[in-house]
């Protein structure tokens, strides 16, 4: 225990005498998240849409028939509208529009009704941009002399903030990406250095080596990430906390050993700290692009649906989701835990096994 504790507490005093790393760190858990947060705008493409049509009629299908690709997929029917929600809820689906009973009966009477839209505005510029899209369709109809209300719900983010989103995203990218790098730098520095083979002559067990590393800078992007959260996304963009603040360091601290698992795969075969860089976006850019930070998983290809579930971002991305905006209970979070738990084992051992083999 006392060599474990040597080795682990030199490690973060190592890390805090490389000024680099450290602004790095720094830097990207504060000001990067902050940047993202201001200046990044989202343009969606192939929107999921579903709908509950009560009325069944001429006028609400042709105006179904106006969203259409490339802005939309091809709108899916439910049942209820309990249904439409849930399907909103697990993110199935980004627009929900309600037709009422009396919908078309009301326009043929009166020549008034009205369309229930709901929204999941924690993807806030999609949701805007889908808005304008409707209201642009169903102005068609207002030029008939057929006037129609767009009745907004907008659900998990009722002000469709932009920036409390991408901010938010940008912060687990940036806690995923450092993750792995600074995972991997702990053991090829001491290939650059030099030190490698006095490393391999400690007379400590190599597993308890490579634990005592890993969990140093495990520690060190959990201390981070509590900074960022609490000054850039609370203090700063307001990101609410709907759920539990436990469940979501729990779920970070188990998503941390999958990034560091990968970061240790990376310290296996790289040789220097550019490689590191290099290999470190070679595999986080699939994996933010599979995790549905940028584009909604419920808008892609059916085949990259099915390759997301083995993104372990995807899984921490919207359990994080879930219990900032939406409030998650653990019950509904359980899946969540699960399957990243999963992940995290098999991706922590298989790194940790293959830095193993070059002791």
């Amino acid at each position: 225990m006392k060599a474990f504790l040597t080795i682990f507490f030199k490690e973060i005093l190592t890390f805090f005498r490389n000024w680099g790393l450290v602004l790095l760190v720094l830097y990207s858990f504060t000001l990067d998240v902050y940047i993202a947060g201001e200046g990044f705008e989202i343009k969606p493409r192939n929107i999921s849409v579903g709908y509950v049509d009560y009325t069944q009629g001429v006028i609400s299908n042709k105006i179904l028939s106006t969203l259409h690709k490339p802005e939309f997929q091809k709108p899916k029917m439910f049942k209820s509208e309990e249904e439409l929600k849930k399907a909103i809820f697990n993110r199935e689906i980004i627009v929900g529009l309600i037709f009422d009973p009396d919908f078309e009966k009301n326009l043929i009477k009166t020549g008034k009704a009205k369309i229930n839209v709901m929204l999941d505005s924690t993807a806030a510029a999609q949701a805007y941009i889908t808005l304008s899209y409707i209201q642009d369709s169903v102005s068609q109809f207002s030029n008939l002399k057929f006037p129609i209300e767009l009745k907004i719900h907008k659900l998990f983010n009722q002000n469709a903030d932009t920036k409390k989103f991408i901010s938010f995203s940008e912060f687990l990218s940036v806690l995923s990406l450092l993750s792995i790098i600074l995972s991997a730098v702990v053991f090829v520095r001491e290939k650059e250095n030099g030190t490698w083979d006095l490393m391999l002559l400690m007379p400590i067990d190599s597993k308890l080596i490579i634990l005592a590393k890993s969990l140093s800078q495990i520690v060190i992007i959990f201390s981070a990430s509590l900074i960022s959260v609490g000054i850039v996304l609370f203090k700063i963009f307001n990101v609410p906390m709907n759920g539990n603040f436990i469940y979501f360091l729990i779920l970070t601290l188990i998503f941390l050993f999958s990034m560091t698992g990968i970061g240790l795969f990376i310290a296996s075969i790289a040789k220097n700290l550019l490689q590191v860089a290099q290999l470190s976006v070679l595999i986080m850019m699939p994996m933010i692009f599979l995790s549905g930070a940028w584009t909604p998983i419920s808008s892609m290809h059916p085949f990259i649906q099915y390759l997301s579930y083995i993104s372990p971002l995807r899984y921490y991305i919207q359990g994080s989701i879930g219990i900032f905006f939406k409030g998650m209970p653990l019950d509904a979070l359980i899946p969540y835990f699960i399957a990243l738990s999963l992940l995290s084992f098999s991706l922590y051992m298989f790194g940790f096994r293959k830095i193993g083999k070059l002791f």
